[in-house]
């Protein structure tokens, strides 16, 4: 399995995207005026504490004040209220946290007015961006993520990671932590951690406590709200959180990201910076790697897969719906329910893939194609488990139900990622697929046609898609040649509409 991560920078914004074996499986922009990301902490001052709903609105500074919940006020909420407020008037200056006394725990089952007054300070930190008309979901639990542990201050609590299933490895990295842990922080050690030594982990606990004190320093002249913590930029945050001996590839086409990443990636794994490139072509990043092509093909609301399969992607305000279609293909295997098994398979990869790339959140419902065996809805509930394992979202998924549903939550924190694949009808009024969606069903259905052994095939197409077929070195065309061995003629209708397109036989008869 290789891994590559292509960034293309320009003025507003910068695009990362993750390959997987060449196919792309994650997405994401970072705007500049991003103020408000996960895990960025703010000193903020409550608004008003609200019982009905056992919450907190908090200004933040954003057009919607932050959600705050009793249940994310985390046991030491009290400690820290009075920390901000001896640190923000001076009185406290050791940030150290080993003398620091804490104090009693809230009642996990409280009040939020017995634990938050209007126009108190408070630390908090960014959990859930502003989505749709939203605030920021906020929490006062804060955390420091680096690249092996977590730092929870107020807390004396060591956590290892439930990915890391060795008890011996379990049993050797909280020996470890525990050794290092300075008195008043609490550490979750990540599930890259397996396998280090204790002077990396220390390396990357200090740290982090370099970050926690340089944001206690700020508090002291901070106005209300202000951020005082702002989470790494996107590229050294993706990379904290997935780089690992699988990539192959970090590739940027500009100067600074190049050396932001080469210097971070020579820290976190010097025997792994060659792999960091500086891209020089001419031709745009995005179209050398193939990433705009497969944006344009993934992002609309129908999905072609292989085999003649697609998914429908519906979004409403309350859940997103994905439909099973087992399409035009044909049927080779020997009953229905080993085609359903088949296209219900394929479409499971698709759907854990679709749901990172376009980083879908909340409730997803998808009917898959209906299936009697008990054993094949249990073949699939468990592929689509495997093929979501790598998902850093936290999520839950239910077996399928006897209608074929299978219910997902998937955890929210950012803004779907939505790309319009739409453009404007050349031939007239309203919007069409984008014209590589067309080349792509093209390329399908010819390679059908040529599993069916048919020598002589032609294809009668609009002109502009006809000479997109023709023109070029090589052209769509004499890759046909070379990758089939079939030479195929392209004939230009007038008469067809910009998607329409027909492959005859060598009597001229229509086949697709």
């Amino acid at each position: 399995m290789n891994k590559e991560l292509i960034i293309r920078s320009n003025s507003d914004a910068v695009d990362f995207a993750l390959l997987k074996d060449g196919k792309l499986i994650e997405l994401h922009k970072e705007n500049d005026n991003s103020n408000f990301a996960v895990g960025d902490i703010f000193l903020a001052k409550i608004r008003k504490a609200v019982p009905g709903l056992n919450a907190a609105f908090v200004n933040v500074g954003y057009e919607k004040d932050g959600f705050l919940h009793y249940h994310d006020l985390g046991p030491k909420v009290s400690t820290l209220l009075k920390f901000v407020k001896r640190v923000s008037t001076g009185k406290l200056k050791d940030f150290s946290l080993k003398d620091y006394p804490f104090e009693k725990e809230i009642d996990k089952d409280g009040s939020i007015t017995d634990v938050l007054k209007s126009n108190q300070s408070l630390l908090v930190q960014i959990v859930k961006e502003p989505i749709s008309t939203k605030g920021p979901r906020i929490s006062s639990e804060l955390s420091f993520a680096g690249r092996y542990i977590v730092l929870v201050p107020f807390s004396e609590r060591i956590s290892i990671s439930q990915k890391i299933e060795d008890k011996k490895e379990k049993e050797r990295l909280k020996r470890l932590v525990k050794s290092i842990k300075p008195k008043g922080f609490g550490i979750i050690v990540r599930t890259v951690a397996k396998g280090k030594k204790v002077a990396e982990l220390d390396k990357d606990l200090q740290n982090l406590m370099s970050r926690w004190t340089g944001m206690c320093k700020k508090l002291n002249k901070a106005q209300h709200p202000a951020k005082v913590l702002g989470e790494l930029n996107r590229a050294s945050s993706l990379l904290r959180d997935m780089f690992n001996d699988s990539f192959t590839s970090i590739c940027t086409d500009d100067d600074a990201l190049y050396s932001q990443i080469k210097d971070y990636v020579s820290e976190i794994s010097p025997e792994k910076e060659s792999i960091v490139k500086k891209y020089q072509s001419k031709v745009p990043i995005f179209e050398k790697f193939g990433v705009e092509r497969q944006i344009k093909t993934a992002f609309g609301k129908t999905v072609s897969m292989s085999k003649g399969a697609y998914l429908v992607i519906e979004h409403t305000e309350a859940m997103h719906v994905i439909d099973v279609n087992s399409g035009n293909r044909s049927n080779k295997a020997k009953n229905q329910e080993e085609t359903a098994l088949e296209v219900n398979l394929i479409s499971a990869s698709e759907v854990a893939r679709q749901l990172r790339l376009r980083d879908m959140g909340g409730i997803i419902v998808v009917d898959f194609i209906d299936m009697n065996d008990a054993e094949n809805r249990k073949k699939l509930y468990n592929h689509l488990r495997d093929e979501m394992s790598d998902d850093r979202a936290k999520h839950k998924i239910l077996p399928p139900t006897k209608f074929g549903l299978i219910q997902i939550t998937r955890q929210r924190v950012r803004p779907e990622m939505n790309i319009k694949t739409r453009e404007e009808n050349p031939n007239g009024d309203g919007e069409i697929e984008a014209p590589i969606v067309v080349i792509n069903k093209i390329n399908a259905d010819l390679q059908k046609l040529i599993k069916k052994d048919y020598k002589k095939l032609s294809i009668s197409a609009h002109p502009f898609v006809a000479a997109f077929l023709t023109r070029g070195i090589p052209s769509p065309r004499s890759k046909w040649f070379f990758d089939h061995k079939r030479w195929v003629k392209v004939l230009p209708r007038d008469a067809y509409t910009y998607l329409e397109y027909h492959f005859h036989d060598k009597d001229g008869e229509v086949i697709i």
